[in-house]
């Protein structure tokens, strides 16, 4: 057993062992997930939250390596989280940027934490927030987050954090694919990487016109995303890069936006967390009705469709507790 009162002082004095333990408790939704959040939540808020997305082989993982060097070389604590698909017949996860990514532990003061996607869609694990949490409340300042890299699919890091990196290169398609994929929604900061190789200069003329367009329609300050050329490969870029993200955390300080993209990143999570526990609460015992009265077999008979029978099993179970409310006695 252990005393997780104490692991959680340890967490918050920088304790890393504490903090991986912590991690690995609220991964695997131990029943002390709840007690863990609830005593380390009054340390969040203050961290800076960068999340890095692009397609597949687009050098995310080098160029993270690159950012952590020079985060920490600027003496930031770094915590970095880096979200690997799940097999959809297994459920396992290589966690391949242990190998990919190559840190000085001695002169970096960096946390780095793998985590498997499992069913999650949207580029990010089920508690991937959560984790940050802990990452924030064991002293570290910076946050990374390295989404699976699936596409069209990944938008959820745009709700999770305060900037977000897109890593292009220039085998990434035509701007076409660039706009479908959803990247110029979420975009803050544009990274083409692999930059020397032929086809670097049409893709940032491509963004840019898409840039250029997009800045036609926003009304009020907004904020243009500048697009670095990178090599992660060679460092080239990186610096440029670096002050990038920074321009954009004093741009969303200086007209207020910080605060307000954090709170409606809270409302989304809140939200999601609700949907969660009512699902958690309810949602089984409710099927559970529904098949004993024979609900399932009737929609199987098509005699009712899915929608309209949820819709009665929630009507039905509101009135339940109308009538419990009112019961004489009560």
């Amino acid at each position: 057993m252990y005393d997780l009162q104490a692991l959680i002082e340890r967490c918050l004095q920088g304790d890393k062992l504490a903090t991986a333990r912590l991690i690995s408790l609220i991964e695997r939704g131990d029943p002390a997930t709840p007690f863990i959040l609830e005593r380390i939540y009054p340390h969040t808020g203050q961290a800076y939250t960068i999340g890095i997305t692009g397609p597949p082989g687009a050098g995310k993982s080098t160029l993270l390596d690159r950012l952590v060097q020079k985060f920490c070389s600027q003496q930031y604590a770094v915590g970095v989280i880096a979200v690997d698909p799940a097999s959809p017949f297994a459920g396992g996860a290589l966690l391949g940027d242990r190998i990919r990514m190559k840190f000085d532990r001695r002169n970096q003061d960096c946390f780095f934490r793998s985590m498997s996607a499992g069913k999650a869609m949207g580029g990010l694990a089920r508690a991937t927030q959560d984790v940050a949490r802990v990452l924030e409340a064991s002293g570290r300042r910076i946050i990374l987050i390295e989404t699976v890299g699936v596409g069209q699919s990944e938008l959820d890091v745009a709700k999770a954090t305060d900037t977000v990196l897109v890593v292009l290169t220039p085998d990434a398609g035509d701007s076409i694919q660039v706009m479908k994929a959803g990247l110029l929604e979420i975009a803050d900061v544009y990274a083409i990487n692999k930059s020397d190789r032929p086809g670097a200069d049409s893709l940032s003329l491509a963004l840019q016109g898409m840039l250029d367009r997009k800045a036609m329609i926003d009304a009020g300050p907004s904020w243009r995303p500048p697009i670095c050329p990178t090599s992660a490969a060679f460092g080239h870029g990186v610096r440029n890069l670096y002050e990038s993200l920074w321009s954009h955390h004093d741009h969303l300080q200086k007209n207020s936006m910080l605060e307000e993209r954090r709170k409606s990143r809270l409302k989304e999570e809140l939200l999601k967390k609700i949907e969660e526990e009512l699902a958690r609460v309810v949602g089984k015992d409710l099927l559970c009705k529904v098949e004993a009265a024979g609900g399932l077999d009737d929609v199987w008979a098509r005699k009712v469709d899915p929608l309209t029978m949820a819709r009665r099993i929630v009507a039905a179970r509101f009135e339940e507790r109308a009538d419990a409310k009112n019961f004489p006695g009560d």
